[in-house]
């Protein structure tokens, strides 16, 4: 049986991963959870699962989660009370439980680098669905990593696909991943994109896009955040940035391609023109339980695919001018050192804004632009975690005076 420690427990990659663990309950067993402010899913979790510790990002809410366990009917308390840890360094202790062999890290942003991290530096494999750990941090990661040996097993769809994909091959070494050094015989990877709510916009229509537009994801069922991301293709453009760690192509060989369908999660192409590809139903589950049970597979009553019930698969080439924020990540990437990690944190506060109705839609990536040009002159090329920290928020202050700089030209008048 695989112990389990969940970073982000209430969110949507948390929340399937629990399921998984109900589904197989003679498979894994959860030993730490940690979570934000959702006390009351919180609650029932530990009741499902009573892990042996639970974690608050915010510590002064450890008092009140004690008390809610305490006042429960002896009848529904666990047998053990879990033991409670908040903060940032209750996090990082839930990360490197001593009794956890895998962590799954669903904790969304720069929030979630610093347990990772402690995962890594405790030897603990790790199932990926933190996309910052890599974007934000890949030069501090690489080197932790080589270290202690932990093994990183890619949870985002489009990375499992070609992490399965390259199963398939006679280059199949986990080690090699985020070491920087080229796999093998991997020519090319093709990442695909739903292209998101505004896919079938006009790139002239984006100026009227509300949040509740931009927030209506057409294939996947996922948070605010990444469903933005999605929208601006800056999802993509992250996950570019992530691959070109993961599996050590450089930026032209890694390409992004609208796929409305969602049915192809991603392709790879061998030295000798084959391209290998995994397909499946829109569902995190699948990779997510991919990663739990590498380097096995688990036989599931799952809903099995039908291509003739899809029909068809359909392919087209991203428009620049519709998705700037991929040409932003493309030049980051590039760039290296620190700049992703501004391109990071510049996005996240430019997706706060939008979503708190304070910047249009196509505010992002002029938002994003102007931070990472300010950047330029200060980037680093081999940053400690101090240096990726102090750039992040930096970033995020950056890019809220110029959205009031913006605000302050030309007062916002929000598409309602």
């Amino acid at each position: 049986m695989k112990a389990i420690s969940v970073l982000g427990s209430t969110g949507s990659i948390g929340t399937q991963t629990l399921e998984l663990a109900c589904e197989f309950p003679d498979r894994f067993r959860v030993v730490a959870l940690t979570a934000g402010n959702n006390l009351d899913l919180l609650l029932e979790q530990i009741l499902r699962h009573a892990p042996e510790a639970v974690a608050l990002a915010d510590g002064d809410m450890v008092p009140q989660l004690r008390e809610r366990l305490e006042a429960l009917d002896p009848a529904r308390q666990p047998a053990r009370l879990p033991e409670l840890l908040g903060g940032p360094e209750g996090l990082c202790a839930a990360a490197a439980w001593p009794s956890a062999d895998l962590v799954v890290t669903g904790i969304v942003g720069c929030a979630g680098l610093l347990p990772t991290l402690a995962a890594i530096r405790a030897g603990k494999d790790l199932a990926l669905a933190n996309k910052e750990t890599l974007i934000a941090a890949g030069p501090v990661v690489l080197p932790e990593l080589a270290k202690s040996g932990s093994r990183l097993l890619p949870a985002d769809s489009e990375h499992s696909a070609i992490f399965q994909c390259l199963q398939g091959t006679p280059w199949a070494d986990t080690a090699r991943l985020s070491t920087g050094v080229p796999t093998p015989g991997l020519r090319r990877i093709q990442l695909t994109a739903s292209g998101g709510a505004f896919r079938d916009w006009e790139p002239a229509d984006l100026a009227k896009a509300t949040v509740a537009d931009a927030t209506s994801h057409p294939n996947w069922s996922m948070g605010r955040k990444i469903t933005v991301d999605s929208a601006s293709l800056m999802n993509k453009g992250l996950e570019v940035i992530e691959a070109h760690y993961l599996f050590g192509l450089e930026y032209d060989a890694i390409e992004i391609v609208i796929h409305p369908q969602s049915i192809i999660h991603s392709m790879v192409e061998l030295a000798d023109t084959s391209v290998l590809a995994q397909l499946g139903w829109p569902d995190m589950k699948l990779p997510i339980l991919y990663c739990l049970s590498w380097p096995g597979r688990l036989p599931t009553p799952w809903r099995r695919l039908d291509l003739t019930e899809v029909g068809s698969l359909t392919f087209r080439k991203p428009d620049p001018a519709k998705y700037p924020c991929m040409e932003l990540a493309y030049a980051a990437g590039r760039a290296g050192g620190t700049m992703p990690a501004a391109l990071n944190a510049a996005n996240e506060q430019a997706v706060a804004l939008f979503l708190e109705e304070r910047i249009h839609f196509l505010d992002i990536p002029h938002l994003i632009e102007q931070v990472c040009d300010r950047h330029r002159a200060d980037r680093m090329d081999s940053p400690s975690l101090e240096d990726v920290l102090d750039v992040d928020g930096w970033a995020r202050r950056a890019t809220r005076e110029a959205a009031a700089a913006l605000q302050a030209r030309l007062p916002a008048t929000l598409p309602a």
